[in-house]
């Protein structure tokens, strides 16, 4: 018995600076798991495609977090997010928000791959979250490359000065391409910056993102050229009802301005039952697309909740507006989508 209690005590004795460690600098598991069942179908267009019955996944992911106190008011923080997909556990480690960073009372300065100010300010009046079929972030609105998650990126965040934030990134042009050939003076580079003011009932953003030479133009010397997006976001809760919105301007090489624009909002109308609803434009030069989505969802905890939603995507000849992931059809068709699920977080 006294071996036993002694060897109890030595143990303890060695794992008590680990705990103490991990309780002084936490480090935190999470995750999402998100997933619906779909009826989708495909009038029209280059791919049409017949009522079908599919499972698809809502951006799941799993991550760890950490922090530590360095003193005088600086922290340490990293962050690794991978997703995942619940249906067959296919994923890639850390492609989600990953990276290293140091954050003090002047703000965060943060190294790895994230999503870009101008991205965190379209999700922030998104009133779908990541249910793709309404989604404001991806292909639905075709904002194309202005909705990203971007590797090797830098990033300042400040503190939050009376309501206000700034944040800007910076991508280096590690890429730049010196030898000849049709790619000889290549030099990519990205910069996206985001002001926000929230406070109260009230959000309001703006955001401006340029790429250089960021898209591949085939037999282009020097690069592909600059492409520049302006965005203007904005929120606005009264009771148990928030109102959204967002315009969208995107500037490619040689195309015609992309425009979009977004209304929404969600109204919990009764204890846990919450209504959705949403309506996006996108236009490319004279062709154009319109979504319509509408929702309920019912919220068992502010972990889980039930969600049901149709979706409507009508696009013109020559428009491919489509959903914000797990596409369907082509050019020109007009899609409709009902789907159920259930949502996790943990």
């Amino acid at each position: 018995m006294n071996k036993k209690l002694i060897a109890l005590a030595v143990a303890g004795a060695c794992f008590a600076p680990t705990v103490m460690a991990q309780t002084a600098n936490p480090v935190t598991l999470y995750g999402r798991i998100y997933v619906t069942v779909e009826q989708s179908k495909v009038d029209g267009g280059t791919a049409p495609q017949s009522s079908r019955i599919r499972m698809v996944d809502q951006a799941s992911y799993l991550g760890v977090r950490g922090t530590e106190d360095l003193g005088g008011g600086l922290k340490a923080f990293f962050q690794l997010e991978t997703a995942f997909d619940p249906q067959d556990a296919s994923g890639t480690f850390a492609n989600r928000n990953s990276g290293v960073g140091l954050q003090g009372g002047w703000g965060s300065v943060i190294l790895g791959r994230w999503d870009t100010p101008m991205k965190v300010t379209q999700t922030a009046v998104d009133p779908w979250g990541d249910l793709t079929p309404g989604d404001i972030t991806g292909a639905a609105l075709d904002q194309g490359n202005f909705s990203r998650r971007q590797s090797n990126m830098i990033q300042y965040w400040s503190p939050d000065w009376s309501g206000f934030t700034l944040r800007a990134g910076y991508v280096p042009n590690e890429g730049k391409v010196d030898a000849s050939g049709s790619t000889a003076g290549r030099d990519p580079s990205l910069t996206s910056v985001s002001l926000a003011y929230s406070k109260g009932p009230i959000y309001v953003a703006y955001a401006y993102e340029e790429h250089k030479d960021q898209i591949a133009t085939s037999g282009a010397a020097g690069g592909a050229g600059k492409e520049e997006g302006n965005a203007i976001a904005a929120r606005f809760t009264m009771g148990k009802v928030r109102i959204m919105g967002h315009y969208g301007e995107y500037k490619k090489p040689n195309s015609a301005k992309d425009k979009s624009y977004m209304v929404g909002f969600d109204w919990n109308f009764a204890g846990k039952h919450v209504l959705l609803g949403s309506y996006q434009n996108a236009e490319v030069g004279t062709p154009k697309c319109d979504m319509y989505s509408v929702g309920y969802r019912y919220d068992f905890s502010k972990r889980t909740f039930f969600i049901a939603s149709y979706t409507e995507v009508d696009n013109d000849v020559g428009m491919n507006c489509n959903y914000g992931t797990a596409g369907t059809g082509g050019t020109g068709g007009d899609l409709s989508n009902f789907a159920v699920g259930v949502r996790h977080i943990f």
